[in-house]
């Protein structure tokens, strides 16, 4: 379903990436990536669609990661680049629609801001009762439930109706008094919003997860956390809706059926004959979405709120698939691309340990990452892990991975994984690890050892040689440690 709603936005991006790169006529006349009018005139001939046909393709996608805006210029995404190949490319890039539904259509002219901006905010909650109630659900229900949770949002703000003739009503003490009756299924904050609509108030949108959620689609569809709509300010102003009083359903009837006809517009449900039903991919995307807030709340260790060397810190004592879930609820909390910056940059750090546990974090992610484990490629010190990553992202064996290395690059990751035993292991770990060498024999992997130039030589040397038993053998690494310490051969 993805495929098919997606195929011409797909169409259209990879009819700019073959037409408009590097060196041809630009795609662009507003410096916003918007295609100009002779650049989709030209792919509007090209590809047998009218120029309308073409723009909203090209805006789909945009909404869907097909293509990347930077600047005044567009590439093509990542997602287009593993469309082919990558079912969760093909997730991620619906999700980012669908996390976009009010970007995908235009709001109804003559509502204020901050009335459009409650209903974007209020819609999460709509569709969890929508996924909740599997099956259609008449608009009238659908109706009463987003004017409870406009009130909803309107009493969050503490906003004060105000009475020009007898000035603001006294506040009511917090935790007094009757409270609104809150809304049914209280699931809204589990789905994401709009993202970055520009709307006062509009929601705060959610991961990845994996927001590449985005919510790594499998695992997390979104690229971002769900979130709820952001305060205003206390009161109302002339044409504003009114504030902390009871909302009439006749005002958010238009913008309800914006609301669903945008969500039925990229796919996410059916709406018709007085009722809406969710799609099998909307159903889904929602289940998803609720099940990544649910993984993020249930943090195993306690590191949810954690920077990420520090979560890397506290799951280095968890057993591996302790760790992994960890991994996972750290990333469903924050969007995927900022989550993969902090691992990447945790990772660049003195502790080899992290730098591991990094990449191992990094897999959980998957494809999102992919861009930026490729553009740490020249740093030395990443290089050996980034190479394994892909290697085992582009479908090869763990096992035969290290394939891919080069016997330098093998003999760096080794004494960088050595530094990590010898910080962080035992003794006998670290003389386990010599098994680990490509070189065949001792002496020859001292030889490449010395020449490979890692910070940490000397030391992962004087760690070994205290450690290993055999007293002819400690003393060659001893000898080797000494002459790479005073820069002999």
């Amino acid at each position: 379903m993805a495929r098919a709603g997606l195929a011409g936005a797909v169409r259209v991006a990879r009819w700019a990436d073959a037409s408009l790169g590097p060196g041809r006529d630009g795609a662009t006349a507003d410096g916003k990536a918007t295609l100009s009018e002779r650049t989709a005139a030209r792919a509007a001939r090209e590809l047998g669609l009218t120029v309308a046909q073409v723009r909203a393709d090209w805006d789909t996608a945009r909404l869907a990661g097909l293509v990347e805006v930077h600047g005044d210029s567009a590439r093509p995404g990542w997602r287009l680049r593993a469309w082919d190949r990558d079912d969760s490319a093909v997730l991620r890039g619906w999700v980012a629609l669908f996390d976009a539904w009010s970007l995908a259509c235009p709001e109804p002219e003559g509502h204020e801001p901050a009335a459009v901006a409650e209903v974007v905010s209020a819609m999460p909650q709509v569709l969890s009762f929508l996924q909740l109630s599997a099956g259609p659900v008449p608009v009238d229900q659908l109706l009463d439930l987003l004017r409870q949770r406009v009130t909803e949002l309107r009493t969050e703000r503490c906003e004060v109706p105000y009475d020009p003739a007898s000035g603001p009503a006294p506040a009511r003490a917090q935790g007094t008094g009757p409270q609104p009756a809150p809304g049914p299924e209280r699931l809204h904050a589990a789905v994401a919003a709009a993202p970055g609509t520009g709307r006062p108030g509009t929601a705060a949108t959610a991961p990845g997860v994996p927001q590449e959620p985005e919510a790594p689609p499998v695992p997390s569809p979104g690229d971002r956390p769900a979130g709820t709509g952001t305060s205003f300010a206390v009161g109302s102003r002339p044409g504003e809706p009114a504030a902390g009083g009871p909302v009439e359903e006749a005002a958010l009837v238009p913008l309800l059926d914006w609301a669903l006809g945008a969500l039925a517009s990229v796919g996410a449900l059916t709406y018709g004959d007085g009722q809406a039903t969710l799609t099998p991919l909307g159903s889904w995307a929602v289940w998803v979405k609720l099940e990544q807030i649910c993984v993020a709340a249930q943090s195993p260790a306690g590191n949810i709120e954690q920077s990420a060397e520090d979560m890397l810190r506290g799951c280095a004592q968890l057993r591996p698939n302790a760790a992994r879930a960890e991994y996972r609820a750290w990333l469903a909390a924050r969007p995927v691309g900022s989550a993969v910056t902090e691992l990447l940059a945790a990772a660049r750090g003195d502790d080899a340990l992290l730098r591991g546990l990094a990449f191992e974090a990094l897999r959980v992610v998957g494809a999102p990452a992919e861009p930026d484990v490729r553009a740490v490629l020249d740093e030395p010190a990443l290089r050996p892990y980034a190479l394994l990553w892909l290697a085992e992202h582009d479908g090869i064996d763990p096992e035969d991975a290290h394939e891919v290395l080069t016997r330098e690059e093998a003999t760096w990751l080794w004494v960088d994984t050595a530094a990590a035993v010898a910080d962080h292991g035992e003794a006998a770990m670290l003389v386990r690890h010599l098994e680990a060498a490509v070189q065949p024999t001792v002496p020859a992997l001292l030889d490449e050892v010395r020449a490979v130039g890692h910070p940490r030589t000397v030391q992962v040397l004087v760690a070994l040689a205290a450690a290993h038993p055999d007293p002819a053998l400690a003393k060659a690494v001893r000898r080797a440690a000494f002459q790479v310490h005073t820069g002999g051969s």
